[in-house]
């Protein structure tokens, strides 16, 4: 993975294009901050993205939480 200046890519785009479609990953910065990352495209097909995965299931045994809260408050009246 290869470090360059956001100002470094714009002056020598070609060859960094170059470089991405050999396999190489640039990461842009701009003003010491990472921007954007580039990558070797693939035709492999999509990810999902983690938020669209499904998420772990996880139940307890017992009653469920807002109804032992209603019951609590119940009994406070």
């Amino acid at each position: 993975m290869k470090t360059i200046s956001f100002t470094d890519f714009r002056k020598n785009a070609s060859g960094f294009i170059t470089e991405v479609e050999h396999g190489e990953t640039i990461v842009l910065l701009r003003r010491g901050k990472p921007i954007a990352e580039v990558i070797p495209f693939s035709d492999e097909t999509k990810r999902t993205p983690s938020w669209k995965r499904p998420g772990i299931n996880l139940q307890i045994q017992g009653s469920d939480l807002s109804s032992a809260i209603l019951k609590e408050r119940e009994s406070e009246l």
